[in-house]
């Protein structure tokens, strides 16, 4: 049986992160608290709001109440305070891990979901719209990544979509 497109999209997400945590590692130390004029006050405020967005919507697609992703939030917090670049990559993949738990559980990654946002409302949607905005916003707030770093001088990594699909290319 073929894999859901959207299944693969979110095997780019995950590789596209992966490729920023290299790129990282490589960078002085100094640079991942380092405060800058940017989208965000440091690099590692830009990783914490991807990971906490990507438990967000975990808890959205898991049809978790607002009490218990609120909960999820505040966990988040915890295990994101103060943390070292490898620990939040590690926190990064147990994520990827429960998201890819969940897609296996799942009998119809098209199937309707209808969550309720405080603001916005109930939104009629699918599963799959849910992870491709998952993997939109990962891809935006990367390349604000990738400008920060460059704002400091350094080249920053290419994780465009089309760079997943040579990497993964038979025979690369």
């Amino acid at each position: 049986m073929k894999k859901h497109h959207v299944l693969q999209l979110y095997d780019y997400h995950v590789w596209a992160n992966n490729k920023f945590f290299e790129r990282l590692k490589e960078l002085p130390e100094e640079m991942y608290d380092r405060e800058i004029q940017s989208v965000f006050p440091s690099i590692r405020q830009a990783l914490v709001h991807i990971y906490t967005t990507d438990t967000l919507w975990l808890g959205v697609m898991q049809e978790c109440s607002m009490e218990e992703i609120q909960a999820s939030i505040v966990q988040v917090q915890g295990k994101t305070k103060d943390k070292s670049l490898e620990e939040i990559e590690t926190v990064y993949a147990k994520l990827a891990d429960l998201y890819k738990a969940f897609f296996n559980s799942q009998e119809d990654l098209d199937k309707p979901i209808a969550p309720e946002h405080p603001t916005f409302g109930r939104l009629e949607t699918r599963l799959s719209e849910l992870v491709q905005h998952v993997v939109n916003h990962g891809t935006y707030h990367r390349g604000n990544l990738a400008a920060m770093i460059r704002q400091q001088g350094f080249p920053g990594v290419q994780t465009d979509y089309i760079m997943y699909l040579y990497d993964r290319k038979p025979g690369t």
